[in-house]
C-alpha cells in the first residue's frame, strides 16, 4: 500500500483531483494522509469535505485551525469572518452529517514510520504525552460537551506549556500547538504573530522543529500550515503546505523508506463576498501570506 500525505487544500477541490491523478492514486490500494486546513479561502470547500469524506479509510485527516473554525462558526461559537468561503457547507443539505464527519477527526495521527498533525509540538512533549494530549482534545469534540468546548477554545493564553495546566487551559494550549504554531523562543513559549518566510523572524524566535533539545526529535513528523515555509525537511520534519490557495503548488509526500514528493502549480484562489455571492479572485506570486 502507498501512503501520501497531502498539504492544505482550503477547498481547491480541482487542484487535489489533478494531483491525485498526476499519483494515479487507487483508492482500494493507496491511502491518504491530509494535514488538515481541508477548507476555506478557496473555492470549493464543499465539494472538498464531500469528497475526502466519501473515500472512507482510504483517508486519514487531522484536523487544521480552518476546519475548527468551520465547527466554531457552525457551533454558533466564532462569527464569519470577511475572507470565509465557508458559506456553502453552512446551507449544504448534509450540513450536519458533515460537520459530524469532521468533528470525529483526530488532531495527530501515526503508524510505525511517521506522525502526522497540521502545526507542530512544544518541545516539552515527547510522542506519550502528544498521544495524551491529543486523545483529550479528540475526546471533547466528540463527546456530549462538544459546544462548550468551542466556547472556551479560541485564546492565545497560555503560550508556554506546564504539567499544572487543568480544564480548558490544557485543552485550549494543545489545540494551539497541533494547529497554530510556527515559531517558538528558545523556552517553548509559542508566537502567533509571525507567518512570513523563514529567516525573517524577529531574531529570538526559533522555528518548533529547530528548537533544541526538543523531546519529540526522533519522530519523523509530517505536518502543514506554515506556506511561507514551503517544502521543508529539518530534523525529521516535513512540511508540505506549498501554498495552493496563494498560485503556489498542492504537493503530495509519498512516505517510506525512501521519501518522494510529487507537486503540482496551482493558479491561486482567493475568494470574496460580492452582494452575497463568492467570487474567486486570482493571486500573483508576490500574494499577502495568511496569518491564522
Amino acid at each position: 500500500m502507498a501512503i501520501y500525505a497531502i498539504g492544505d487544500i482550503q477547498g481547491c477541490y480541482d487542484d487535489l483531483r489533478r494531483l491525485l491523478d498526476k499519483i494515479d492514486f487507487n483508492k482500494k490500494t493507496d491511502q491518504l494522509w491530509f494535514v488538515g486546513d481541508l477548507v476555506n479561502r478557496g473555492p470549493k470547500s464543499l465539494e472538498t469535505l464531500r469528497f475526502i469524506k466519501s473515500l472512507g479509510n482510504a483517508a486519514i485527516c487531522v484536523l487544521g485551525n480552518h476546519d475548527l473554525h468551520l465547527l466554531a462558526v457552525a457551533y454558533k461559537h466564532a462569527p464569519v469572518r470577511a475572507k470565509d468561503t465557508l458559506r456553502p457547507i453552512l446551507q449544504a443539505k448534509d450540513k450536519d452529517e458533515l460537520l459530524h464527519w469532521l468533528r470525529h477527526r483526530p488532531l495527530f495521527h501515526y503508524n510505525n514510520d511517521f506522525c502526522l498533525l497540521h502545526a507542530g509540538l512544544p518541545p516539552q512533549w515527547d510522542f506519550a504525552m502528544a498521544k495524551k494530549m491529543a486523545t483529550k482534545v479528540e475526546k471533547e469534540l466528540r463527546g456530549d460537551n462538544y459546544l462548550k468546548f468551542f466556547k472556551n477554545m479560541y485564546g492565545n493564553e497560555p503560550d508556554q506549556w506546564s504539567d499544572n495546566f487543568k480544564g480548558y487551559e490544557q485543552l485550549r494550549f494543545t489545540v494551539n500547538c497541533f494547529t497554530r504554531m510556527r515559531l517558538c523562543d528558545k523556552h517553548g513559549r509559542l508566537d502567533f504573530k509571525y507567518s512570513g518566510v523563514l529567516g525573517n523572524q524577529p531574531k529570538h524566535l526559533i522555528p518548533w522543529f529547530d528548537l533544541p533539545h526538543r523531546k519529540n526529535d526522533h519522530l519523523k513528523i509530517i505536518f502543514g500550515h506554515w506556506s511561507a515555509l514551503g517544502y521543508h525537511h529539518s530534523n525529521n520534519c516535513y512540511a508540505i503546505d506549498t501554498g495552493c490557495l496563494w498560485s503556489g503548488q498542492l504537493t503530495a509526500l509519498k512516505l517510506g523508506t525512501k521519501m518522494h514528493r510529487i507537486s503540482i502549480d496551482c493558479a491561486g484562489h482567493r475568494m470574496v463576498l460580492s452582494q452575497g455571492l463568492i467570487m474567486p479572485v486570482k493571486i500573483g506570486h508576490n500574494r499577502p501570506l495568511c496569518s491564522e
